[in-house]
């Protein structure tokens, strides 16, 4: 499959303004996501979807195409399939898989972005995202804390599931914001069968590939930012 890279900054952001340009290790936020991306071996083309000056400044100076965002597709409730699809409308449907890439994500592990593509041709599947274990956070270890302190399970009517230990957790993922990968028909929502939803862009038969935790970080916080930039100033050293 043909397959176009799509990577999505917005300019506005509430948490941390203007997080797709902060400097991580002595470079724009989205400079690492746009490098991971042209490093894929399986990638056909790269764009940038962005409302953003200074953030199409910067994909085209590093050889990038830049799809101009509408306004309607940068506010805070836009979607990401909305944009994605938008994109993909601008650059030509010539593409069978589309990936997916977050501008605010300047951590990845190496690699990550073929390996969802692999998978996504192998299996025949419809949509593949990355996951992370989701460590101590565990659903099991979730609960209900009331005005008064009253403690009980979120679920069911054992608190913890009478798990106390870590280890004696069953296997649990997160979505870890490192790549998406859809087939170009489950981005235009052309699969059958697929109930309405905010991930119906996913389609039916959803795979995923799973990274190391802590691999990935997503900048969502100015402490993502101190961690980010702390990782890859190690990565340059080592």
């Amino acid at each position: 499959m043909r397959t176009l890279a799509i990577i999505l900054g917005r300019g506005g952001s509430k948490g941390v303004p203007g997080k797709n340009m902060r400097e991580v290790a002595g470079r724009p936020c989205a400079a690492w996501t746009i490098d991971h991306a042209l490093r894929a071996a399986l990638v056909a083309r790269v764009v940038v979807s962005t409302d953003c000056p200074r953030l199409s400044a910067l994909a085209l100076s590093m050889g990038v195409d830049v799809v101009a965002r509408p306004a309607a597709l940068a506010s805070d409730t836009a979607t990401v399939d909305d944009a994605a699809r938008h994109a993909l409308r601008e650059v030509g449907d010539d593409f069978g898989c589309v990936v997916i890439l977050y501008a605010n994500v300047p951590v990845r592990p190496d690699g990550l972005v073929d390996r969802a593509i692999e998978l996504l041709a192998r299996t025949g599947c419809d949509s593949v995202q990355s996951y992370e274990p989701v460590g101590k956070y565990h659903p099991w270890w979730t609960a209900r804390v009331d005005d008064e302190g009253a403690v009980r399970p979120w679920e069911g009517d054992v608190l913890n599931h009478g798990a106390y230990r870590r280890q004696d957790l069953p296997a649990a993922f997160i979505p870890d914001g490192g790549v998406i990968a859809v087939t170009a028909r489950a981005l235009r929502m052309e699969i059958g069968g697929v109930g309405a939803g905010p991930h119906a862009f996913f389609g039916k038969d959803r795979r995923g590939v799973v990274n190391p935790e802590g691999s990935v970080i997503d900048i969502d916080s100015e402490v993502d930012l101190r961690v980010a930039d702390s990782v890859l100033m190690e990565r340059a050293h080592a």
